[in-house]
């Protein structure tokens, strides 16, 4: 894994977007400069810029369309149809930064021309990517030590979420008692750690024990592991870097307080208002002709009110009005009773289903982040109803509300629309992670996943 700014990539996923942002800088780059009809009116540092948001954008597309997940069951076919409509998607991106461009019509054939080629070469290489075995160069080691469910559980999640891992197997502690790994899968008890360690050259070790106390850790051997160069982390450490979630089942309230992150200065607190002033602004602008048009239709559909209000909690739990379009009849909560929205849910309108699963329900939203009530990234605000109820049955809710409340956010990203307390349970691991590690850069990477999430349809109740 890679850390930048506070938040984990791993090295393979970093290495393609490096290689993809490389190959159609340089292609295009190239291309132009060396057939342009008058070089000395073709200024280097302008064919850079475009060429790099060209590719700047090409790439968030490609991120949309989930060229760069690390796990995925796409078949062949369906990842060629997302291939052909990334290249549409791509050539009608750059070819409007171009003409918006002050890059002169004579250059206009080259680089269109060497844009097709460098996408085309981008999007061979993607799908090659996402469906070949990684080289076992580049495949990484890990050693579980443990036997226990917390160290069953590591196994499991490192199997689903990286296929580029190679799992050697689980070390015993001579003091956990009950063992729920099967005896194929056990290590032989005959060697030391640091003698397996080295033997099967193991990259990693994760410490997944269920008792650590009485000595049940090797502390030498594992420094020594350390010493030898193999990565030694903690379960909790484990789950932070490898899915993006900090494990309610593998921390502790020392391991949050003493750990690195929960950076909330005022640096942060002014960098992340401005930004929120700005992309609010500018959303609001590109969206109005869709926000017009939802107007229209929920008045066509079912009649007013266009606008649904409802109270939510923010930051510090200040109470405030979080507005949305109406996508659900009026009568949805007669009875006075707060309910999750459900998966077909039978109160939702015609029009409402449509907006919702494309998010336009959530535009309005916008404007209190012009308020300053909500951030454009944060956790999902909650109703109180529901916030006395998961404060009281899940440790660590409430450090959610040491945030402003986000119109998207790393949890809705990750995981699917919640619809209960287990999938409030879930979501909440991803929202301690992006308030331990919140930034201007995973706000970035939060948005750019969400433009995925929009055009996938995905998640959506």
């Amino acid at each position: 894994m890679i850390k930048i700014f506070d938040h984990y990539f791993h090295k393979r996923t970093f290495l393609q977007v490096c290689f993809d942002l490389g190959l159609l800088v340089v292609t295009v780059v190239v291309a132009v400069l060396s057939q342009a009809a008058d070089p000395a009116s073709v200024s280097p540092m302008v064919v850079v810029l475009v060429t790099v948001l060209s590719a700047i954008g090409i790439l968030v597309i490609n991120m949309g369309l989930g060229f760069y997940q690390r796990v995925h069951n796409r078949t062949l076919g369906q990842t060629r149809a997302r291939a052909a409509l990334s290249m549409c998607l791509s050539l009608s991106l750059a070819y409007i930064i171009f003409r918006l461009s002050p890059l002169t019509p004579l250059d206009e054939a080259t680089f269109l021309l060497a844009l097709i080629v460098a996408v085309a070469l981008m999007l061979m290489h993607r799908i090659y990517m996402a469906h070949a075995t990684p080289r076992a160069m580049m495949r990484q080691r890990v050693l579980v030590f443990g036997s226990g469910e917390r160290a069953k559980l590591v196994g499991r999640t490192l199997k689903n979420a990286d296929p580029s891992v190679d799992l050697v197997g689980y070390y015993a502690s001579p003091n956990e008692a009950v063992a729920a790994i099967s005896g194929w899968d056990l290590l032989s008890p005959e060697k030391s750690l640091t003698d397996i360690v080295m033997d099967e050259r193991v990259d990693e070790i994760v410490v997944a024990l269920s008792e650590r106390r009485g000595g049940s850790m090797p502390l030498r051997e594992l420094l020594d592991c350390k010493l030898h160069g193999v990565r030694v982390v903690d379960i909790a450490t484990h789950f932070e870097t490898t899915l993006g979630q900090i494990r309610r089942d593998a921390v502790s309230a020392g391991w949050l307080i003493f750990g690195d992150g929960f950076k909330q200065g005022l640096a942060r607190t002014v960098v992340k208002r401005l930004f929120d002033l700005v992309c609010a602004t500018l959303l609001i602008l590109l969206t109005l002709p869709v926000m017009f048009l939802t107007c229209i239709l929920i008045l066509l559909e079912s009649g007013g009110p266009i606008f649904y209000r409802q109270e939510r909690v923010g930051l510090n739990g200040r109470l405030f009005n979080v507005i949305k379009f109406r996508s659900m009849r009026q009568d949805a909560e007669q009875d006075g009773k707060p309910r999750w929205a459900q998966a077909a849910d039978d109160r939702v309108t015609r029009v409402g289903r449509i907006i919702r699963k494309l998010r336009i329900d959530e535009l309005p939203q916008l404007f209190s982040v012009l308020g300053g009530d909500m951030s454009l990234v944060g956790p999902r605000p909650e109703r109180p109803y529901f916030v006395d109820k998961l404060t009281q049955e899940l440790p660590y809710y409430a450090v959610r509300q040491s945030v402003k409340p986000g119109v998207t956010g790393w949890a809705q990203v990750r995981y699917h629309y919640g619809a209960s307390v287990e999938d409030a349970a879930e979501k909440l691991q991803y929202d301690l992670y992006y308030v331990k590690n919140h930034s201007l850069f995973l706000d970035l990477v939060v948005l750019f996943e969400t433009v995925g999430v929009v055009l996938m349809g995905a998640g959506a109740h």
